[in-house]
């Protein structure tokens, strides 16, 4: 189960080996009062822990232990390309939730990395993040999750690798008006809002 931020103001530890990124990140933690950036040699208390990536592949999981080994921690990844990773092998390191750089407003980073604390239960509009914090443990509590068909999950799949709809069409032999089609249907049965919306919510629930 997620813990409670001690005292209502989440940790926050954020590694990003590219300055921009972290000055943007650390300058998202200053703009919230609910947030408290840590040093870095105190990332083992951490409630939240931010790590940016240009790609998520399995080098950037195993980048996750070496940024903090501690039993338990729980990751909030920023992907600046691409989502190459295994999905069961990032929820097994801790990975919570995951923000596309491009979508990665103050707004957005707050309401992901209290959500990773466990700090809250609100929607987050975030794209690759979970609808509500306590999808972070669905598979624990033993809620039913709709369930998508063999389409819609390779749909989904291609589209948290980065790709776009005419992309999808060519790979999988699709026109591009059918793969839209099946990004509607997917959406329509998860309840999501849109396409990032649906494959976040599909990772977090382990749909694809």
């Amino acid at each position: 189960m997620p813990r409670q931020a001690v005292g209502g103001t989440v940790r926050v530890a954020i590694h990003a080996p590219a300055p921009l990124v972290r000055a943007g990140l650390a300058g998202f933690v200053a703009l919230d009062p609910r947030l408290h950036e840590l040093p870095r040699d105190r990332i083992g208390e951490a409630d939240a822990i931010v790590v940016a990536v240009d790609v998520a592949d399995a080098s950037a999981l195993d980048l996750l232990h070496r940024v903090c080994d501690r039993p338990g921690a729980r990751f909030l990844v920023v992907v600046g390309k691409k989502w190459r990773a295994d999905l069961s092998a990032a929820r097994k390191r801790g990975v919570r939730a995951v923000v596309w750089w491009d979508f990665c407003s103050p707004d957005v980073f707050a309401r992901s990395v209290r959500a990773v604390a466990g700090s809250e239960e609100t929607p987050l509009p975030s794209p690759l993040a979970p609808e509500r914090a306590e999808h972070h443990v669905v598979a624990s509590r033993g809620r039913a999750e709709p369930r998508l068909n063999a389409r819609e999950v390779d749909v989904l799949r291609l589209i948290a690798e980065g790709k776009q709809c005419d992309e999808i069409a060519l790979e999988l032999s699709y026109s591009e008006r059918t793969v839209r089609y099946i990004l509607y249907g997917a959406m329509k049965r998860l309840r999501t809002r849109n396409r990032a919306h649906a494959v976040s919510h599909a990772i977090r629930a382990g749909l694809i």
